[in-house]
């Protein structure tokens, strides 16, 4: 295997893109939210920067077209979960899931499936940066490395979004089912390096596989496996998820099984989830470099050896 990929991930890449999806320009990402003087949603600029990074590394991404409503906001909830159910009358908007894939040359029909939600919280003015940002610029950060190694097996990426309902992966999980997709391994990438405040202050690498599937632990342990044969440094739990949900969940009710979900602490640690201060200042940016290096590794492993 070579191992190249995994050690040129680069703190540069992932840090530009995520002062761009977070601060400078763009604050938010989210369907009801337009910048001053520009005709968009801060959403669709996000996307275009999206797509435009990712025909920069010799990917092909498509925009698979979607309908949204924001959440409404409710104060009166537990802090972190403000959210609620939008009304009926509130508008529906225009917003899209974009994939992207590269062909392997042995085994095409075997597909490697990667997930990031790409939006920031649409009932809160937060910029999202651990929850998702930092799922997003690692995909992009992983399509970058990959853009010149041969592959055995189809590389998937799919960006879509979460913080809006309904939830995008839901049609991009039916539509995969639809055609009979193989997808040997689905990882969700979603809030890594996202851990508390205390841990942060101890300087903690942390990541976090949870599983919610007998045939998901084996992927999981397969990838903690990989963080102490490469030497990547970060300390990995492997964590049962009860609960069928996030954008992991939606693939594995649509039947596919062997899906896991990476994220950076377990329980979520991070004080400012869901909140305007999660800022990418407060993102440890080693941490993220390690769990990017890691969700490499679990790619060109699985792209070798096939499924756990």
């Amino acid at each position: 295997m070579d191992l190249s990929p995994i050690r040129s991930v680069a703190i540069e890449g992932l840090r530009r893109d995520l002062v761009y999806l977070t601060e400078s320009p763009l604050p938010y990402r989210k369907v009801n939210y337009t910048r001053p003087g520009q005709s968009v949603s801060s959403l669709a600029e996000a996307d275009a920067y999206l797509v435009g990074r990712l025909e920069l590394a010799g990917w092909s991404p498509r925009q698979v077209p979607c309908r949204v409503q924001a959440f409404r906001c409710d104060s009166s909830k537990p802090l972190h979960h403000w959210y609620s159910a939008p009304a009926p009358e509130d508008p529906w908007y225009d917003t899209c899931n974009i994939e992207a894939e590269r062909v392997g040359a042995a085994h095409p029909e075997e597909i490697i499936q990667l997930i990031a939600h790409k939006d920031s919280m649409s009932w809160i003015d937060s910029p999202g940066a651990h929850d998702n940002a930092a799922g997003t610029v690692a995909l992009l950060e992983i399509a970058r490395v990959l853009s010149g190694v041969p592959l055995r097996r189809t590389v998937r990426l799919l960006f879509c979004n979460e913080e809006h309902t309904p939830w995008t992966s839901r049609l991009a999980a039916a539509a995969a089912a639809a055609r009979g997709d193989r997808l040997i391994a689905v990882l969700n990438v979603d809030s890594i390096a996202g851990k508390s405040d205390a841990d942060r202050a101890a300087g903690k690498m942390l990541h976090a596989v949870g599983y919610s599937t007998d045939e998901g632990r084996p992927l999981a342990e397969m990838i903690r496996g990989l963080n102490d044969r490469h030497g990547i440094g970060l300390e990995v739990a492997v964590v049962h998820k009860a609960r069928v949900n996030d954008d992991d969940g939606m693939f594995i009710k649509e039947g596919f099984r062997t899906t896991v979900m990476n994220v950076g602490s377990w329980p979520y640690g991070d004080e400012e989830y869901h909140l305007p201060g999660d800022r990418w200042q407060r993102v440890d940016l080693e941490n993220l470099r390690r769990s990017t290096q890691l969700m490499v590794a679990a790619v060109l492993e699985l792209d070798e050896r096939g499924a756990p």
